[in-house]
């Protein structure tokens, strides 16, 4: 993901200002808040400038993605895409199971885990496919954001080192 990161500031950096590249990234699937924070990091911006630009810039897609996804996968089934709409079904319904099991503490978690695979799209995608009620996903999902953000801001800004 440092490399995907990095190509990308690279790219934008000669025409966009370094929040708006941290916006950018942090709004884009599977890089999202994560990568978000990485590019800040890479960039200089202070940290807190960037936590909450990332959180907007992730939490942004969310409501749509929970409100229209599966209109969006019932429409690209009589399409070409009849191949990404399973893939992806089929990785949502992987990772639903735990999800399931716990309902909202479980899509915070999932959430909340900066690995890659998970994170605010996938978790708002599973949310959508079993039929989490749109406001306990919303909450799991922006809390789970929030404890990420607060995750990767230790990581990226070495702030643990600064600790320990």
């Amino acid at each position: 993901m440092d490399q995907i990161v990095k190509n990308i500031v690279e790219g934008l950096s000669a025409t966009s200002s370094n929040e708006l590249i941290i916006f950018i990234v942090s709004i884009l699937p599977v890089l999202e808040l994560r990568g978000g924070i990485l590019a800040a990091g890479m960039l200089n911006v202070d940290m807190v400038r960037a936590f909450f630009i990332c959180l907007t810039g992730t939490l942004l897609p969310i409501p749509f993605i929970l409100l229209f996804a599966r209109q969006i996968l019932n429409w690209l089934r009589n399409t070409r895409f009849v191949k990404l709409v399973h893939r992806l079904e089929n990785k949502a319904e992987k990772k639903s199971k735990s999800i399931e099991k716990y309902k909202t503490f479980g899509l915070f978690v999932f959430v909340a885990v900066p690995l890659p695979g998970t994170g605010a799209w996938t978790g708002a995608l599973i949310a959508a496919l079993i039929g989490m009620r749109f406001r306990h996903a919303m909450l799991s999902i922006a809390a789970g954001t929030l404890a990420a953000g607060i995750i990767m801001c230790f990581i990226s800004y070495g702030v643990l080192g600064k600790v320990w």
